[in-house]
């Protein structure tokens, strides 16, 4: 029996995803553009209510190819999700994408694909994409190679989100006043993994939050930032490498982390704690093609 195409909305949508990208990982150990918590990590902007945004391809009960377009401020996202095995279905699954958007707003439509993704390059080119020049760098390090914690700047404490859970998340500022509960919907989040750095004066200072995948045992990074106001101080480091700690200990054997090349503080900040670049990949954008209503 062939593939069917199952369309897929809300938690359905957010299980689907989170298992076809795990299958993905766990038939290439550094393949596909995106892990899991990726597409988690976007649930916080789009919680999938609209069927014409994600089409899966079905082996049975499993997920083994998806269509996934997410609705961002002012572009939509569009991420053809197939691993090497389904790479023949690249070509159809695009003509899905481009049926599906004719649906939806007039905006550009943004694709991250890897520089070494021929099959998904050339559909990108076809469809009338155009590649941006700056490439994001994604980074590895294994558990074993990990630095040892980073010390914290006199006066700055860290804590996770498990320990102020019935406080104001520290990222609504950027993510929205619904962050928290976003997060709790997400089946690779955890609470002890939300880490954050207080300041003397009890603002935060600085952030990170790390995803431990207890199916591939990778562990992902994102986001990371340290307010402007709390700079070169290392608070950065400590953050990072608490949190590659945590994630070690919870039986992670290999880190991921991406950052923008044209990012020398990021570049060096990763790079100097151990992990080593593996792809680039770069954003291909398409203007609107069509106007509605």
């Amino acid at each position: 029996m062939g593939l069917q195409r199952r369309h897929a909305t809300g938690r359905d949508y957010l299980h689907l995803v989170t298992n076809v990208l795990q299958r993905i990982r766990l038939d290439s150990a550094e393949g596909g553009t995106w892990e899991a918590a990726d597409l988690q990590w976007s649930w916080r902007k789009d919680q999938h209510t609209d069927p014409n945004c994600a089409t899966f391809w079905m082996d049975a009960e499993d997920p083994v190819a998806a269509v996934v377009i997410t609705k961002y401020p002012g572009t939509l996202g569009c991420d053809l999700i197939a691993g090497r095995a389904m790479s023949h279905l690249l070509p159809t699954m695009w003509d899905v994408a481009a049926e599906a958007l004719t649906k939806l707003p007039s905006v550009a439509v943004e694709m991250a694909v890897r520089d070494d993704d021929a099959a998904t390059t050339a559909v990108a080119h076809a469809a009338g994409f155009v590649a941006d020049h700056d490439s994001a760098v994604s980074c590895w390090l294994d558990a074993d190679d990990r630095p040892p914690v980073a010390d914290l700047a006199s006066g700055y404490r860290l804590l996770s989100r498990a320990d102020v859970s019935t406080s104001a998340h520290h990222m609504i500022m950027r993510n929205g006043e619904h962050v928290a509960q976003r997060l709790s919907e997400c089946s690779l989040y955890d609470p002890s993994f939300d880490l954050f750095v207080e300041a003397p004066d009890g603002s935060v200072a600085a952030y990170g939050l790390f995803w431990p995948d207890p199916v591939t045992s990778v562990g992902l990074v994102e986001p990371m930032r340290t307010e402007d106001a709390h700079q070169n101080r290392g608070l950065a480091r400590h953050v990072l490498t608490a949190g590659i700690e945590r994630l070690a200990t919870s039986g992670c054997r290999r880190m991921k982390i991406t950052y923008m090349d044209d990012n020398p503080a990021s570049r060096h900040l990763y790079r100097s704690a151990g992990f080593q670049p593996g792809d680039t990949s770069r954003t291909y954008r398409r203007q609107p093609l069509h106007q509605t209503g």
